[in-house]
Formats: structure tokens, sequence, C-alpha cells
């Protein structure tokens, strides 16, 4: 018998089926129902994440208001805006490293992308009023109309959609959207202690799966 085929046979395989998955993590603590619910929303997920992907609705946005700029510079003037209901409230003045923090790109990025604008006439460069040393990044009159344009646009649209939604289902999915929004950064400050064995026995069976097809 070869060690691939012990590996389906011998002990725990690992998951392929919904309900080999579940008994799998059943041994790991983690209820049969907290399985089928993040299963279906992990489905939801993927297609969401597909979705936006494409961004249908920037690429909308930049065809129909004419704009000479791409989706990632886009991004970079959403950013030096930034505004409150999509970064919070900072009260701070924008510089490309902090443009690179919200759009978690690399500086260099940011400042190629900065660079662009400024001469496309969309951005500018100040001098901080906090220290003079340090410059900083602004919008001009075109790129304060250009952010204001588009999100006109999308909240227009976005708007449309969910104008028939009942104002509960607003008010209940808009907090638990938000608190699931940090299910990863959370998971990854937890202490997974308690999955170690499980992690194990998985990188067993694929490492014993590696050396039998090599």
């Amino acid at each position: 018998m070869s060690t691939a085929r012990k590996c389906r046979t011998e002990g725990r395989a690992i998951a392929i089926r919904e309900e080999d998955l579940a008994a799998l993590l059943a041994e790991a603590g983690i209820p049969e129902s907290a399985t089928r619910h993040a299963l279906a929303i992990d489905a939801v997920l993927q297609k969401w994440r597909r979705r936006v992907g494409r961004r249908e609705l920037g690429k909308m946005a930049l065809e129909r208001l004419e704009l000479d700029i791409d989706l990632p510079k886009l991004d970079v003037l959403m950013a030096t805006s930034a505004p409150i209901n999509e970064f919070g409230a900072d009260e701070g003045e924008t510089m490309v490293s902090t443009i690179a923090c919200r759009l978690s790109i690399d500086p260099s990025r940011a400042s190629r992308l900065v660079s662009d604008l400024i001469g496309q006439g969309y951005l500018r460069r100040g001098v901080s009023q906090q220290d003079a040393r340090r410059t900083i990044v602004e919008l001009t009159d075109k790129g304060r109309l250009t952010v204001e344009a588009v999100r006109t646009l999308k909240f227009m649209i976005l708007g449309d959609y969910i104008k028939n939604w009942d104002s509960e289902e607003v008010d209940r999915f808009v907090p638990l959207l938000d608190r699931f929004s940090t299910w990863s950064e959370e998971a990854a400050q937890k202490d997974q202690a308690r999955f170690a064995p499980t992690i194990d026995a998985l990188r067993s069976q694929l490492k014993a799966v590696d050396e039998d097809q090599g």
C-alpha cells in the first residue's frame, strides 16, 4: 500500500468532503454547527472576493466619468482624501508614507503613483504646517472633484441597490459585517496552541504524500 493510500485509510485523512471536514474539526474542538456556518460564510466570501477583484464598479466609474487614470491611481486619490467612513477620523497630515499605509502597499509604489498623479494635475506637494522639513501630499481642485464625482456615482449605485432593504435588515447587517471584518486579525492574535496536534497531523500527511510522489 502506498504512503498516499495510507494517508487516506489510516487515521484521520485530510478532509475533502464537508462531512469529513466537520468530523475532523470536531476532534479539534470546533462544533459541527460552527463548521457548517464557516463553510457557508466562506462560500459567500469567495464569490464576493472574485467579484470585487474584478472591480466592475471602479472600472465603470473611470469609463463613465472619462477619467485618464487607472484603478491604482484612483485608490491613491481616495487614500489622500481619506473619507471618514472608509479610513476613520484622522486629523493628521497626509504624506506618501501615509498613503502607503492606508492602502497597504509598498512606499516606493506609493511614491511612483503620487508622482504620476502630480504630473497629471490631480495631486500637489505641500509643506507641512507641523514640520517645515516634511513634504505632504494634497488634492488639487481636479483631484478633489474627481474623488467627489467617483464617490457620488458609487453611492448612487449602492444606494439604489439597498434602498429596498428593510431598515431592520441593514441595522443588523452593518454591525455584524463590521464585526466579522476583523476575524482574520483577531484569529492571528489568538492562541492557536490547541490546534497544534491537528496541524502536525496535516503537515505529516502532506509530507508523506510528497515523499511518495517523489
